[in-house]
């Protein structure tokens, strides 16, 4: 797998790589990454990137030529890759996305900044088009950074105990249990624990696992906790 991201600000994403699990995924070779500037493919004097937009309207909009030019030499370097542009005009990314992916040979991130992209290099390059949530960001750095982070993970031997990603958040329908460790700190006022995570019956942890989650869903997120009950209705 490798990870390209296509930037005008790589400094803002190369840190988030340098430390931590994917530090050591890198190291380990599960997956590479590689950095463009668009700003060095555009040919006016001052590099310039951005534009009026037509019609008129706030704020510049990325130029046609820089991200034409960068774009077309990635797709002939990399023939089967998966272009993603970052906006929030998109649909929202999520897990099933992150496992999807991380099936892909090369993924190459567009990054737009000021008021987003001119639409006919949407149109011409792009496979998918993704956002984070209903919110606006400064660039689409930090979005594909969430992106490629969420697809490393699904990447195998990039975490250290593989079965970890069975019981994450967002699988069948339900946010992950509680956890807790052993410790027990007397300051806390909630410092109770089920006294059956104790008493190593895994079939009865599993299932109080399993009602803490189906709880714990209903109270965060009421729109995943309805898929659920759609889900168990017809599976019975």
């Amino acid at each position: 797998m490798k990870f390209v991201f296509v930037t005008l600000f790589p400094n803002l994403i190369k840190p988030y790589f340098e430390d931590s699990i994917m530090k050591r995924a890198i190291e380990k070779e599960l997956f590479t990454i590689e950095f463009v500037n668009f700003r060095d493919y555009s040919t006016n004097k001052h590099k310039k990137v951005d534009n009026t937009p037509v019609g008129g309207g706030a704020g510049m909009v990325l130029e046609v030529e820089p991200l034409y030019r960068s774009l077309s030499e990635l797709k002939k370097k990399y023939p089967t890759a998966k272009t993603i542009f970052t906006t929030p005009v998109a649909k929202k990314f999520n897990q099933k996305d992150a496992k999807r992916l991380a099936n892909e040979d090369t993924i190459i991130f567009v990054n737009g900044r000021y008021e987003g992209f001119d639409e006919r290099i949407i149109e011409e390059f792009a496979d998918e088009v993704l956002s984070i949530g209903d919110f606006i960001l400064s660039g689409g750095e930090l979005a594909s950074l969430v992106m490629s982070d969420a697809i490393a993970r699904n990447i195998e031997g990039v975490l250290g105990n593989k079965e970890s990603l069975k019981i994450e958040s967002f699988e069948e329908e339900l946010l992950e249990a509680p956890t807790f460790t052993k410790q027990s700190l007397k300051e806390l006022k909630h410092n109770h624990i089920v006294s059956e995570f104790f008493k190593g019956n895994h079939c009865i942890i599993s299932s109080l696992k399993e009602k803490l989650a189906i709880a714990k869903t209903k109270y965060h997120r009421f729109d995943i906790y309805k898929k659920y009950q759609v889900r168990k209705k017809y599976e019975k």
